[in-house]
């Protein structure tokens, strides 16, 4: 069982939420990230998980905002185990009333799609375009577009068509058999693969790229060189490109509190595993057609 250190807490978890951070970390892949200290030959933290809603058992030293027995989600490194110790600073309090499943799957997803769009700078009336709306990333970033008061169009594949639309997009484009098309404000790309003199003549002229990742470019740096090249070009050109590379802040873990507790956010759960099961559930999510997101049951 392990011991909270100063400004952490313990937690009990009920749900841990699957995303693409828990595949890069299982993985090393793509390899820079051995280099930047998440481990050479291995993960430097055994036990993989980082999305969590569960109960506070006990709390650490200099820990005010919490007490034992607080329902909380956040992020909590090592969250597919029974309990786990997460950093106070990184959790928010579960609103009553909100399903613990959805704010399990919420916090690294719903963060980075957050700060995607506020790099945007999104106002009210913005039309947005997001690329790989039937992912984590995208699927958050439709519904918060929409909450914000944007006239959103994700693009997606065939069989996540029905699921974007309920997520509440205004369009729906299938690349699968459509052409990108229209003019808009923002574009969020969290797929990548297409190059930048694709994307730019959908933005209006003062409209921005936000290029939140990308599992295109190999093995070595994956998306990063994306990412890098769009940011080298944004100062030579009329739209903004900015790289969006998520902080886990707590502030933002309460605006997707009250965003879940409205109503606004409610994201897709394709399938529910139980703790034994959790490598199922990693092999699921490797496959990459996951309509939904994945959670494990731990309670």
């Amino acid at each position: 069982l392990p011991t909270p250190a100063a400004g952490e807490v313990l937690v009990r978890i009920e749900y841990a939420g699957v995303n693409a951070a828990d595949w890069h970390l299982m993985t090393g892949r793509p390899y820079v990230m051995r280099v930047m200290g998440m481990g050479r030959k291995g993960p430097k933290q055994a036990i993989r998980g980082l999305d969590a809603a569960g109960t506070i058992v006990s709390v650490g030293s200099g820990v005010s905002a919490f007490a034992a027995g607080d329902r909380v989600f956040g992020v909590v490194r090592g969250s597919f185990a029974e309990y786990a110790v997460a950093r106070a600073d990184k959790l928010a309090r579960l609103p009553v009333g909100v399903d613990p499943r959805l704010a399990a799957v919420t916090p690294i997803a719903g963060i980075t799609a957050l700060q995607a769009l506020r790099a945007g700078r999104i106002a009210r009336g913005h039309r947005v375009l997001v690329i790989g709306a039937g992912g984590g990333v995208g699927m958050f970033s439709v519904q918060l577009a929409k909450a914000l008061g944007a006239h959103v169009t994700g693009v997606c594949s065939t069989g996540k068509v029905a699921m974007v639309m309920r997520l509440g997009a205004d369009a729906v484009i299938d690349y699968t058999g459509e052409k990108l098309s229209g003019k808009y404000d923002l574009i969020v790309d969290t797929a990548g693969g297409r190059p930048l003199g694709e994307l730019r003549p959908l933005l209006t002229p003062k409209g921005t790229l936000a290029i939140v990742g990308s599992e295109e470019g190999g093995a070595v740096f994956a998306g990063l060189g994306t990412m890098l090249g769009g940011v080298l070009a944004s100062p030579f050109i009329s739209q903004r490109v900015v790289a969006v590379i998520a902080d886990e802040a707590a502030a933002d873990l309460e605006v997707l509190a009250v965003h879940l507790a409205s109503g606004a956010l409610t994201p897709a759960i394709e399938r529910e595993y139980s703790l034994d099961d959790a490598p199922e559930a990693m092999r699921r999510f490797d496959a990459g057609h996951a309509a939904g997101k994945l959670i494990i049951r731990v309670v």
